[in-house]
């Protein structure tokens, strides 16, 4: 066990409960700080066991490697799975998020080759795989995100943060972020799938997308039991209006219909049937 975490802070309110790991040794003027150098990745929790370890961890590392972060030999699955068992599962919980943070450290080598750290919480959830309750979206115009090669991974994202208290300002949950090519990337926390006759379409990741391994395993669930089609297309905004149901898939917040966007409202009697097959079929 990593004497790093032998310390943490317990936060508890009525509905949820929410963990926070702080290392003993936490540089309070470190890169993350500074310079947001770091990843965040989401590890699942469900019905007291560790799912999706395997995928999460995979994008973990091609996360770190994407943002040139050092990778520290310790850092395998067998580590990670000790870790959330010691420190998440045999504390008592049965569903929730893990968000994973590693970062850079702040030291005089060369970046390259700086120490690399972690950090994470977890906060208490229903079953991660069911569908949390219903969305208000709509579209933002005044920014765009990137789709480039960390535009797929979760790190520093001045646009999230700018979209997020727009949506607030707005009564809204969450919006809809385009690239520069005007075409649909992905919201402020996930992804979005849009459903139209028997066909699903998702934004490519080279439009700006987020490489989801919760989305991935839905995904390929869907394609296995022929549920639907599955396009990865490019999506322009209008699009979202001509779909019968939409669903926002977050490895941050989990799974949600999308109720309303502007004037248009939707069903989600289709995605909620395919949600519901995946929770009860899934390994």
């Amino acid at each position: 066990m990593d004497e790093r975490f032998l310390s943490f802070i317990i936060f508890l309110d009525t509905t949820m409960q929410k963990i926070v790991y702080t290392p003993d040794n936490l540089q309070l003027l470190n890169r993350s700080f500074l310079f947001g150098d770091a990843v965040w990745v989401s590890f699942f929790v469900r019905n007291g066991q560790l799912i999706m370890a395997e995928e999460s961890y995979f994008y973990l590392m091609a996360s770190m490697r994407k943002m040139r972060l050092n990778i520290p030999l310790t850092y395998t699955l067998e580590f990670f799975q000790e870790l959330f068992q010691t420190e998440v599962l045999d504390k008592g919980i049965r569903n929730g998020i893990i968000q994973l943070m590693t970062y850079r450290i702040q030291d005089e080598k060369p970046l390259a080759k700086s120490e690399t750290a972690y950090f994470f919480e977890i906060e208490e959830s229903g079953d991660i795989l069911n569908i949390k309750g219903n969305i208000e979206l709509d579209l933002i115009k005044e920014i765009n995100v990137n789709a480039n090669l960390l535009s797929n991974v979760r790190v520093h994202s001045a646009e999230n943060i700018y979209a997020e208290i727009y949506a607030k300002e707005n009564d809204l949950d969450d919006v809809i972020l385009l690239n520069p090519n005007k075409k649909i990337a992905r919201s402020i926390f996930g992804n979005l799938l849009f459903l139209q006759d028997n066909v699903i379409k998702i934004p490519k990741q080279t439009e700006g997308a987020y490489i989801s391994p919760l989305m991935e395993n839905f995904v390929t669930f869907i394609h296995k039991n022929k549920l639907a089609e599955i396009e990865e297309a490019e999506i322009i905004a209008f699009e979202s209006q001509k779909a019968e149901e939409i669903l926002r898939i977050s490895d941050e917040k989990g799974v949600h219909s999308v109720s309303k966007i502007r004037n248009k409202t939707f069903g989600n009697q289709r995605f909620s049937e395919m949600v519901r097959q995946w929770a009860e079929n899934f390994i």
